[in-house]
């Protein structure tokens, strides 16, 4: 078999090459960082069913689906750390990952609305900035990755502690202030996402002006 038919063959079959260990050959599609990927999106329906059923209650529902949330986010991390460290980054890690990670915060955002406990439009401007930026790196893929910023890292990070602050019910147990720094934390982290939002596309402006001019001279 030729070199060329070799890499066709391997193109044909993206199931067949490394599912755990290191290496430079090919990764497989069902490697153990994707594996956790499509468990995570998995469990974004099993916690807002949860959370749902619960209906505000603050009873065992609402603290198993804050449970799910919190695995959910923590394995978020773990699949990148794995793939990266083990040489198993995939086209379709790099496709599903950003979805499993919107499935899941806009998941919790449009439960938390639904049982008013977060106002509508914090709802719809996160996600609109989240799946328009999202929809915009694709688009340039081919041209260049836009690698996430240090406001975008800041924005997960305060969506994660705001989210999962929102949905044990601690106030329960330490009284009204809790939710008042819920609010607090929520308000940060809708600043932040629409200001990282606002920054990719300041970005993206600039790269575009600047490769303009290049073309010119």
């Amino acid at each position: 078999m030729t070199v060329s038919e070799h890499e066709a063959g391997r193109k044909r079959f993206p199931w067949r090459g490394r599912l755990v260990r290191s290496g430079t050959g090919p990764a497989s599609t069902a490697n153990i960082a994707n594996i956790i990927t499509v468990i995570r999106i998995l469990m974004a329906p099993a916690f807002v069913a949860l959370l749902l059923a619960d209906d505000g209650r603050d009873g065992t529902e609402r603290v198993w689906a804050a449970v799910l949330f919190v695995v959910a986010i923590v394995t978020d991390s773990a699949d990148g750390i794995i793939a990266r460290r083990q040489n198993l980054v995939t086209d379709f890690g790099k496709l599903v990952d950003p979805i499993a990670d919107k499935v899941l915060i806009g998941g919790a955002l449009v439960s938390l609305s639904i049982l008013h406990e977060l106002p509508w439009f914090v709802t719809v401007l996160i996600m609109v900035r989240e799946i328009g930026i999202t929809v915009f790196r694709f688009a340039v893929l081919s041209d260049r990755v836009i690698p996430a910023s240090r406001g975008g890292k800041i924005k997960t990070v305060l969506q994660a502690v705001a989210i999962t602050l929102a949905l044990f019910p601690l106030w329960n147990v330490f009284g009204d202030w809790v939710q008042w720094l819920n609010v607090i934390l929520m308000t940060l982290a809708f600043v932040a996402t629409m200001w990282s939002g606002i920054d990719y596309l300041w970005q993206a402006w600039r790269h575009n002006r600047t490769a303009a001019a290049s073309q010119r001279t």
